[in-house]
């Protein structure tokens, strides 16, 4: 038996005798496949994901009666669901790609799981915005009959939101295949820091009990992701490429303009949006504050947008990344990075 294993190994690796292997396999694949496992701290967030994972279906829903709200009331409310849904309902689809390029790039296997579990919660998140829609605004935000004039205009919004969400994905899928995750991380990175400002803070004002809690699952798990980031910038980050770098300081000016439209109000750098449309807004958010969902005021709004960046920037410090100007919350940059090509920046969602 030993001989006849010594000739096999010995045939397929001269090539001799009809053994031969198989052509190389042309990369990103996710083949060859592997298991190595480096990273325990992604491990153990993978465990307190299996811990501490929630069904949107079991919030207690029955303590939610939408006709305590007027019809404006409930439109108002719904259009903030619908405004964050741009974001939280499209970032399943995004960290799917995102798993997929780390089996691609033949990541270590608690990397893939982590990237995993945050589709999962992602998708949680979705769920969650779909239900409180459907019973404030049946059929919305698209296929409901708006009840008030400023259901229509927020119905009108809700359109071009989703016209620039549309954008955001195409941009998307055209450049996460092209850079690191190194570079994806700072992305990512934004978005949770930004999520777990923005959740926090509704957790607290809202009066309605299936909101907050709610709000507090969804808080804990953009805790976890936000770990899941900050794992990976310290493992990657001592040697990421001085070309990466610059990318990074673009994709943190690019991140707070994505994600203002959600933490803030959108600025024009980016976004497409008509003229009404921020005053349309700032109505929808007076009606539902007033009616107990705790929606931040434009200066509670701007200090925790500039509090979430401080943190962003002191992050992103330790690895001496330049960090870019942000006057729009009062934050002197290390650089100035106007005229970014948004073609070529990573949406962050």
């Amino acid at each position: 038996m030993e001989s006849n294993h010594d000739t096999i190994q010995s045939s397929t690796t001269s090539g001799v005798a009809g053994y031969e292997d198989p052509p190389e396999i042309l990369q990103p694949n996710i083949f060859p496949l592997s298991w190595e496992y480096k990273t325990q701290r992604l491990e153990d967030i993978w465990e307190a994901s299996r811990r501490e994972y929630w069904d949107p279906a079991k919030l207690p829903w029955e303590t939610f009666d939408p006709n305590h709200y007027t019809a404006e009331q409930r439109e108002a409310i719904a259009y903030w669901w619908t405004l964050l849904s741009v974001f939280d309902a499209s970032a399943p689809p995004v960290f799917a790609a995102a798993l997929i390029h780390t089996y691609e790039l033949h990541e270590e296997d608690p990397v893939r799981r982590a990237f995993f579990s945050v589709t999962r919660d992602e998708q949680n998140h979705e769920q969650l915005c779909g239900m409180a829609i459907k019973r404030l605004t049946p059929g919305g935000p698209l296929d409901y009959q708006p009840q008030s004039e400023l259901g229509e205009r927020a119905q009108r919004n809700a359109k071009w939101l989703y016209h620039n969400g549309a954008r955001y994905w195409s941009g998307y899928k055209r450049a996460v295949e092209h850079y690191s995750l190194a570079v994806l991380f700072s992305s990512f990175l934004m978005g949770e820091v930004a999520a777990a400002t923005l959740f926090q803070h509704m957790a607290s004002h809202s009066s309605e009990p299936v909101f907050k809690e709610g709000f507090r699952n969804v808080g804990r798990d953009e805790g976890r992701h936000m770990a899941i980031c900050l794992t990976l910038m310290e493992r990657d980050y001592p040697t990421i490429s001085k070309e990466e770098r610059a990318i990074v300081t673009k994709q943190i000016r690019a991140g707070y303009v994505f994600l203002s439209g959600v933490l803030f109000e959108p600025p024009h750098e980016f976004w497409d949006l008509p003229p009404d449309f921020i005053e349309t807004q700032r109505l929808c958010e007076d009606v539902a504050r007033e009616a107990g969902f705790g929606i931040a005021t434009y200066e509670e709004k701007r200090e925790n947008w500039r509090r979430a960046m401080l943190n962003v920037k002191s992050v992103l410090q330790r690895y001496d990344i330049p960090f870019p100007a942000i006057p729009e919350v009062g934050i002197e940059g290390d650089e100035d990075v106007s005229g970014i090509n948004y073609d070529e920046i990573i949406p962050v969602f």
